[in-house]
């Protein structure tokens, strides 16, 4: 976890104070008659970069790259049922991770502090930082749709989350990827509702107060062909609907 103010060199990239941390305070939750808003800690990443030389006709990207490994996200409302975003390829196994990009600048996480690009020729090397941060924000109601209602229903909200973070330098002409770093991090939020009770006084966090902090493996790990390209996590999952009694119902498919 936190920040390695030892250099490392691979390939003849030098990376110099990397940094990997979660804010050390709760989840924000803020109730409203339209439902409970919550707002995670950030996880944020940076690292210095030397690039060397680069020689004409070749440019570089140098930047994270994000993939979403496991996620459960359950709202429970009663003994009704829940309603569940979920990722179905990744719940099935049928792939190890899917692509957390913003959906425009695959394979990177962003494209603003998240990347930095290097044309040659460049006669002298260039000294960068590329840094990123993550954090989760959603909106629950408290009835349910389903059931045509206004009648508070909302008991419980339960998320838990893994997500691989890389550090890459991408030859974008040759295509050549040197893997630089990889950093596993987790979120987890857990609220219990007592839907009876007046607005401002309902929801509680329970569990654990603040995040584990972030891994940066000794070992990197290669990034699965998934997590390079689309479609990313939130063009693929779904909002399911589990009642107590009878089938799921898909509420919104896939993008």
């Amino acid at each position: 976890m936190g920040s390695d103010n030892l250099c490392i060199k691979r390939e003849s990239i030098v990376v110099c104070d990397l940094s990997a941390t979660i804010d050390h305070c709760p989840t924000v939750i803020e109730e409203s008659l339209c439902g409970l808003q919550y707002k995670t800690p950030y996880f944020k990443a940076s690292a210095q970069i030397v690039m060397p030389p680069v020689p004409r006709n070749e440019t570089w990207v140098v930047g994270w790259i994000q993939a979403c490994t496991h996620k459960e996200y359950y709202n429970t409302y009663g003994d009704v049922g829940m309603s569940s975003w979920e990722l179905p390829q990744l719940r099935e196994g049928l792939v190890q991770a899917i692509s957390d990009s913003d959906g425009v600048s695959y394979p990177w996480y962003g494209n603003t502090t998240e990347t930095v690009t290097i044309v040659g020729p460049t006669s002298k090397p260039s000294r960068f930082i590329v840094s990123m941060n993550d954090s989760f924000s959603s909106h629950v109601t408290w009835t349910l749709w389903i059931s045509g209602s206004n009648t508070p229903l909302l008991t419980n909200i339960k998320r838990d989350q893994s997500f691989t973070t890389w550090l890459v330098a991408l030859n974008t002409t040759s295509r050549e990827k040197i893997l630089l770093h990889t950093i596993k991090w987790r979120m987890r939020v857990d609220i219990a509702v007592e839907p009876s009770l007046p607005l401002g006084s309902r929801a509680r966090l329970v569990g654990r107060v603040h995040q584990d902090q972030p891994r940066v493996l000794t070992q990197i790990e290669p990034i699965p062909p998934n997590a390079m390209r689309g479609p990313n996590a939130n063009e693929v999952q779904v909002l399911m609907w589990r009642p107590r009694r009878g089938p799921p119902v898909v509420v919104i498919p896939p993008k």
